[in-house]
């Protein structure tokens, strides 16, 4: 990205479900809508084109080149890049592994010219008890990942994680020292812990990173009991919230500005401040 060219940028919020097929046509729809507000750079939320109980998630997997030639899924992901000539980050998807009962859980940046240009599998794996009574494990159908990856975009350096990551500041201290300028948190939250942690995690992320911060959620009930929190949101290496969406599918879009990450930088040098370094 040339030094000061701003690049507007969009987080996406809708509802998957165990239909792939109808999950995918809302998914696209709102990336055109966010082609027409502008944005040369789209993020798309965990479990982007299928949310399903269970191992339901190991009859849609695919694999990614280039290990192996892309699915139905992100053929069609391949497709809308290079048609609207727009850069993806596909959440959370759903790819192949050597185990049979297991998938890698992989945030994949597609370029404008449908080429994959990065990939990044989940590390932090989510296996809980929540209070209202929802048990998840998704270290039961899901291999973690192992190393963090930037991969270079229209808008800047970009680090990507996904969801539950968001609660390891130590990965994100690794990402700014491999020189990401905005982070990626493509996110299914819970709506019991959305409602309290969404917002303080992921501006603190933004704070103390000093990157600006694209969160495409998953909102509402997508099967059973399940329940995502929403508020996709962007906000700047300040903390400030630039654009979030409420209730029910949309898309929130900002501009990331070089001169604001170079100015907090600038203002707050705690990167260079650190006294402790892995």
């Amino acid at each position: 990205m040339p030094m000061d060219e701003q690049v507007k940028v969009a987080a996406v919020q809708y509802t998957s479900t165990p239909d792939v097929a109808h999950t995918l046509e809302r998914a696209l729809a709102l990336g055109e809508r966010a082609v027409k507000d502008g944005a040369q750079l789209i993020v798309f939320p965990e479990c982007f084109a299928h949310l399903g109980p269970g191992n339901s998630k190991l009859g849609v997997a695919e694999d990614l080149p280039p290990k192996g030639e892309p699915g139905p899924i992100m053929t069609q992901c391949i497709a809308f890049a290079r048609a609207h000539q727009v850069e993806l980050v596909l959440g959370g998807f759903w790819e192949r592994s050597p185990e049979p009962t297991r998938v890698h859980n992989t945030s994949v940046h597609v370029g404008a010219d449908g080429q994959v240009r990065a990939t990044y599998r989940k590390m932090h794996l989510y296996d809980v008890d929540l209070p209202d009574g929802t048990h998840l494990r998704e270290s039961d159908t899901q291999i973690p990942g192992d190393t963090p990856v930037v991969t270079d975009t229209v808008a800047g350096r970009l680090g990507m994680t996904i969801c539950y990551d968001v609660r390891f500041p130590e990965l994100y201290r690794k990402l700014v020292e491999q020189g990401a300028e905005l982070l990626s948190v493509p996110a299914a939250f819970t709506l019991t812990t959305g409602k309290d942690h969404w917002h303080a995690l992921l501006r603190a992320r933004a704070i103390e990173s000093q990157c600006y911060v694209i969160a495409a959620a998953q909102e509402g009930n997508h099967f059973g009991r399940r329940q995502s929190y929403g508020h996709a949101l962007i906000c700047d290496p300040w903390g400030t919230v630039l654009a979030e969406c409420g209730d029910g599918e949309g898309v929130a879009i900002a501009r990331v500005d070089p001169a604001v990450l170079r100015r907090v930088r600038t203002a707050i040098p705690c990167l260079q401040h650190r006294r402790i370094r892995s």
